[in-house]
C-alpha cells in the first residue's frame, strides 16, 4: 500500500475474482472460389442466407459450388464461420469506363533478324508513366507475331505506340489495340489516382468486388438541377438540395441522390431490383451529418456500398451552379462556396467485370495462410473444400501445427486427376489411402471419406460436395449439445445432414482398410441416416491423441489456462503468485473432470519446479498432468448359453 506522510485513510482495492476463461472452440473458418466478395480478406458468416448476400450464389462452376456448399453446409449445424475469397488469376472489377490499359498486342512483322527478344516499351500522350514488357519471336525465329503484355499502363483514351527496340534487330513502331475491360481492385479503395493513367481512367464507378456480377449494377445519380423528371426521383422523399452544414459555411447546391440497381438480376434474381440507395450526400469534402457522421459523397459509398466504389467525379457538371456564377468543383470544402450543377442525370452502367474461377493451390495457399494468426482470428476448425493434398498439407503444417489450436479437416479427392472419388473408380479405397499418404501425420488434422451428393436449390441440380465441411459442423454441433471432448462421431451426434447419397460407401472391408490408414468413413445405414463413423485424426503413431475428443479437449484445456496464465506475466514468482495460478487451474480443471472430460488430474506449481534456476531466468513453471477420457471405439458383446440347472456363478455369471 501507498506511504502516507500525514494522518489519513487510505483505500486500496485487491481483485481476488479471476478465473480460467471460457474460450471459443467452434469457431469455423474456410477459403475458396465465389463469385463475389472481398478478395483475400475474411468476412464473418452467421447463415447460408448471409454467405448468399457476401458471396454470391453457387454456379455451374465446380470450384465454384464445391466452396460455396462446404461453407453452406458449415452453416447449417454452426453460425460462425470465418470466410475468404481466394484470389484467382481471372478476375476483374466491372467499371463504368471500360478502355483503360492495353492487355493484348496483335503486331505485323514486327521487325525481323532478332537474334534474342527484343524490348516493348508502350507509350502515347495520354499515359505518363509507359510500360515496358518483352516480347518474345513466335513465328519463324526472327520476327515478332504476337505479344501479351498484362496490365500495360492504364488511362488510354486512343491507341498507345508500341516501340520495338533492342534484340539484335530491325527497330520498329506498332499501334496497338486497346483491349482492357477491367481492372482488378482487390480489397482496397479504388481511388484512381492509383492507377498510372490519373483520374478518370476507367470513369466515375467500379464494381465493389470483382467478377461478372459487378456487370449487373447499374448507377444513377441526380442533384437539385436535376432530380425533376429523374427516373428514380419516385424513390425518394424529396429533391436534393443545399444541406445544413454546408449553408452554414456559405455554401450551396451540395447534396446528391444516389441509386445502385441490379439491372440484369443477376444479384437479386430479378432485373431492375433496387439494390441500395443513398439520399442527400453531399459534394463537399468535409460535409457532416447531424450527428457528426461523414456525408461526403465519395467517404459515404467507399465506407457503406456493398455494390460499388467510387472512382472520380462526373464530368457532367455545368460551368454554373443555380443558374448563376461559377460553381467550384466537386471535393473542396464547404467553405469553397457554391457547387457546380449537374448538366444531366448520370447514369452508368458497369461493365468488364470478369472471373475464370482459375483459383490455383498457390492462391488457396495464400488464402488459407491468413488464418496462420491465433492472435488476430479466433477459429478451431478449417475446413478445406476440394482441396489438393498439396493445399491440405499445407493448411495442416503452416496453419494448423503453427496456430496449435485449431484443426484442419480434410476429404479426399483423385490425387493425378483432382476427380471425385466415387463408386465407380476401380479401386476406392486405395484412391482414398494415396491421397492420405501424401499428408503428414498431424494431430491437427481429421481426414473423412470423400464426397456427398446434394441437392442445389439454387440452380435446381444435383452436386457431388466434399464432406470436411459436414464433419468440420459435426464437431461444432457437439460444441452446443455436449463438450467439445466428445466425439463428434457415431449414432447419436454425428448425423450428416442434405445427404441424397455418397459418392463412394465404404463396406465393412473398406472401412477397416481406411480407419486403420486414419481415414474415418463416412457410412450411410438403411433407416438410420448417414453417419460420421469414425473419430481418429490424422496422427499416425498410436498416442491419445489419435483421437479428435481427446485433441480437441487439449485445445480447450491449453487454450483457456494459457488466457488466464497470462496474468501472471511481471508478478513475482513467488509462493503466493504460484498458489494463486493453482487455485485458478484446479477448479477449472475439476469442472472439465465433473462434465466427462478427463478422469484424473494434477497440477504441480512450487519450489519443485519453479527451483532458483528457472526464477533467475525470469520463468514461470506449472506441470499439468491430465488423464483424458477416451471414446468407445469398439465393442465387445458375450452371450453364453447354460443349462437350466447351472448356476452362473459356476460359469462366471
Amino acid at each position: 500500500m501507498p506511504f502516507q506522510l500525514s494522518p489519513g485513510v487510505s483505500v486500496v482495492e485487491k481483485d481476488f475474482t479471476s478465473i480460467v476463461p471460457a474460450v471459443a472452440t467452434s469457431g469455423g473458418a474456410f477459403a475458396g472460389t465465389f463469385q463475389w466478395g472481398p478478395i483475400e480478406d475474411p468476412v464473418t458468416i452467421t447463415s447460408e442466407n448471409e454467405l448468399v448476400t457476401r458471396f454470391g450464389k453457387p454456379n455451374d462452376t465446380q470450384t465454384v459450388f464445391t466452396s460455396f456448399f462446404t461453407a453452406a453446409n458449415y452453416l447449417s449445424y454452426s453460425n460462425n464461420l470465418l470466410v475468404v475469397r481466394a484470389n484467382a488469376s481471372g478476375y476483374k472489377n466491372a467499371v463504368s469506363t471500360t478502355s483503360g490499359g492495353v492487355t493484348s498486342l496483335t503486331i505485323a512483322d514486327g521487325g525481323s533478324g532478332y537474334t534474342s527478344a527484343p524490348t516493348l516499351t508502350i507509350s502515347a500522350p495520354d499515359d505518363p508513366s509507359g510500360t515496358q514488357a518483352t516480347a518474345t519471336a513466335t513465328t519463324d525465329g526472327d520476327a515478332i507475331d504476337a505479344v501479351t503484355i498484362t496490365e500495360a499502363g492504364s488511362g488510354y483514351t486512343s491507341a498507345p505506340t508500341v516501340t520495338v527496340t533492342g534484340g539484335g534487330g530491325a527497330d520498329g513502331d506498332i499501334t496497338a489495340a486497346i483491349t482492357e475491360t477491367g481492372v482488378l481492385i482487390k480489397n482496397q479503395l479504388a481511388y484512381t489516382d492509383n492507377y498510372a493513367g490519373g483520374a478518370g481512367a476507367f470513369g466515375e464507378w467500379a464494381a465493389k468486388w470483382a467478377g461478372a456480377l459487378g456487370n449487373s449494377l447499374k448507377v444513377s445519380m441526380a442533384d437539385s438541377q436535376t432530380y425533376t423528371g429523374w427516373a428514380y426521383e419516385a424513390e425518394f422523399d424529396s429533391a436534393p438540395g443545399t444541406s445544413t452544414h454546408v449553408n452554414a459555411a456559405g455554401g450551396s447546391n451540395d447534396e446528391l441522390h444516389i441509386i445502385v440497381i441490379d439491372e440484369d438480376g443477376y444479384i437479386s434474381g430479378t432485373a431492375g431490383t433496387i439494390l441500395e440507395k443513398f439520399a442527400f450526400v453531399s459534394k463537399a469534402s468535409d460535409a457532416k451529418k447531424a450527428d457528426g457522421a461523414n456525408n461526403y459523397y465519395r467517404d459515404v459509398i467507399n465506407a457503406s456500398s456493398r455494390y460499388i466504389w467510387w472512382m472520380d467525379h462526373t464530368t457532367s457538371v455545368a460551368t454554373t451552379t443555380g443558374g448563376a456564377g461559377t460553381g467550384v468543383a466537386w471535393g473542396l470544402t464547404s467553405a469553397d462556396n457554391d457547387f457546380k450543377d449537374m448538366s444531366a442525370v448520370v447514369t452508368q452502367s458497369l461493365t468488364g467485370g470478369a472471373d475464370d474461377f482459375a483459383t490455383s493451390d498457390g492462391n488457396l495457399q495464400t488464402s488459407f495462410s491468413i488464418f496462420d494468426n491465433s492472435e488476430t482470428y479466433d477459429i478451431s476448425l478449417i475446413m478445406l473444400g476440394k482441396a489438393s493434398s498439396t493445399v491440405a498439407t499445407h493448411v495442416i503444417n503452416n496453419v494448423a501445427e503453427t496456430r496449435l489450436d485449431a484443426i484442419a479437416f480434410v476429404s479426399p479427392e483423385d490425387n493425378s486427376t483432382g476427380d471425385v472419388i466415387t463408386d465407380a473408380t476401380s479401386t476406392p479405397t486405395t484412391a482414398i489411402n494415396t491421397y492420405r499418404d501424401a499428408l503428414p501425420s498431424s494431430s491437427y488434422a481429421v481426414v473423412d471419406s470423400g464426397y456427398k451428393y446434394q441437392y442445389d436449390r439454387y440452380n435446381d441440380k444435383y452436386r457431388y460436395v466434399p464432406l470436411n465441411g459436414d464433419v468440420a459442423g459435426l464437431c461444432a454441433r457437439t460444441d452446443y449439445s455436449a463438450d467439445p471432448w466428445f466425439s463428434p462421431a457415431g449414432y447419436n451426434r454425428g448425423q450428416v445432414k442434405n445427404v441424397v447419397k455418397l459418392a463412394f460407401t465404404p463396406n465393412k472391408t473398406a472401412r477397416d482398410a481406411l480407419y486403420k490408414n486414419g481415414v474415418n468413413p463416412v457410412v450411410t445405414f438403411p433407416g438410420q441416416g448417414t453417419v460420421l463413423f469414425g473419430d481418429k485424426t490424422a496422427l499416425a503413431k498410436p498416442s491419445a491423441f489419435d483421437r479428435i475428443n481427446v485433441r480437441r479437449l487439449f485445445i480447450v484445456l491449453e487454450k483457456a489456462i494459457s488466457v488466464a496464465a497470462k496474468y501472471q506475466l511481471f508478478e513475482f514468482n513467488d509462493s503466493f503468485t504460484r498458489a494463486q495460478f493453482k487455485n485458478l487451474v484446479e477448479p477449472f480443471l475439476r469442472d472439465v473432470q465433473g462434465r466427462r472430460g478427463i478422469t484424473d488430474f494434477a497440477v504441480v506449481c512450487d519450489d519443485t519446479n519453479n527451483t532458483a534456476e528457472v526464477i533467475d531466468r525470469n520463468e514461470f513453471a506449472c506441470d499439468i498432468f491430465i488423464k483424458p477420457n477416451r471414446s468407445i471405439n469398439f465393442i465387445n458383446l458375450t452371450f453364453v448359453a447354460a443349462r437350466s440347472g447351472v448356476s452362473f456363478e459356476e460359469i462366471g455369471g
